[in-house]
C-alpha cells in the first residue's frame, strides 16, 4: 500500500483554498471552511492515535462507549441544522440514528462478517463510524426538508418529499457505482493489494448498509414526527 508522507498532504490544500476563496467571495463567510478544515485535521489525528490504543485493548466497554459517543454527537450535529432545537426533537433524532444505525451494524457484524468477538474494535468502530455518520446525514436532510414542507403541505405529503430528498444521494450512488465511480472502501482495498473480487464483495456490503441505515433512520425519524403533525 502506498505510504503518504505528511508533506505530500499539503498538495490537497490547493483545492481547499480555492473553495474557501469562493465561499468567502460568494457567501461572505471568511471562517467556516478554515475552521472545518482545521477541525477535520485535528480530529482525525487525535482519533488516529486513540485507535492505536483502542485496537490494542480490545475492550467491550470501550467499544460500547465509543459507539454511544458517536450516536450522541451525530444527533447533536443533526440538531444544529434544524430550527426546532427542543429536547423532543433531539430525542427523535437520537432514536432514529440509534435504532436505524444499530440494526444495520448488528447485521453486518454478526450476519455478514461473523466477527469474533463481536465488539472487536478494529472492525466494529470503523463500521459504526460509517453507519452512524451516514444515518446522521440522511436524517439531517430529511429533518431540514420536512420543516420547510410542513409549513405548506400536510404531514403525508411533507413526509414523502422529505423521505425522497434524504435518500437521493444513496440512490444516485447505487446507480453510479461501477460505472461512474469506484467507492472509497473498494478503492482503498485495491490500492492495498486486495483482490478486486473480494473488494467488490465488501463494497456491496457497504453500499447495502449505507442505504439500509439511511432509509431506516429516516423512516423512524419521520414516523416519530407523526404525533406532532398527522392530526
Amino acid at each position: 500500500m502506498y505510504s503518504i508522507p505528511i508533506e505530500n498532504l499539503l498538495f490537497m490544500l490547493i483545492p481547499i483554498v480555492i473553495v474557501g476563496f469562493y465561499y468567502w467571495k460568494w457567501m461572505g463567510n471568511t471562517s467556516e471552511i478554515l475552521v472545518a478544515t482545521l477541525r477535520m485535521t485535528a480530529q482525525l489525528l487525535l482519533i488516529g492515535y486513540a485507535l492505536v490504543y483502542i485496537f490494542n485493548e480490545k475492550s467491550l466497554w470501550i467499544s460500547i462507549a465509543i459507539v454511544a459517543f458517536m450516536v450522541v454527537v451525530s444527533s447533536w450535529i443533526t440538531l444544529r441544522n434544524v430550527q426546532d432545537k427542543s429536547l423532543t426533537e433531539y430525542k427523535h433524532i437520537f432514536l432514529a440514528i440509534l435504532i436505524g444505525g444499530s440494526v444495520n451494524l448488528a447485521l453486518v457484524i454478526e450476519g455478514v462478517l461473523n466477527v469474533t468477538p463481536f465488539y472487536d474494535p478494529r472492525i466494529s468502530i470503523p463500521l459504526a463510524g460509517m453507519i452512524y455518520a451516514n444515518s446522521m446525514n440522511s436524517v439531517s436532510l430529511s429533518a431540514e426538508r420536512f420543516e420547510k414542507e410542513i409549513l405548506q403541505e400536510n404531514y403525508i405529503t411533507a413526509r414523502a418529499i422529505a423521505f425522497n430528498a434524504s435518500i437521493i444521494p444513496q440512490i444516485n450512488t447505487f446507480l453510479a457505482v461501477g460505472l461512474v465511480s469506484l467507492p472509497g472502501m473498494m478503492t482503498g482495498q485495491i490500492l492495498s493489494g486486495v483482490d478486486p473480487i473480494i473488494a467488490v464483495r465488501y463494497q456491496i456490503m457497504v453500499m447495502a448498509m449505507i442505504l439500509g441505515s439511511a432509509g431506516m433512520s429516516v423512516i423512524i425519524y419521520l414516523s416519530l414526527k407523526s404525533n406532532q403533525f398527522s392530526s
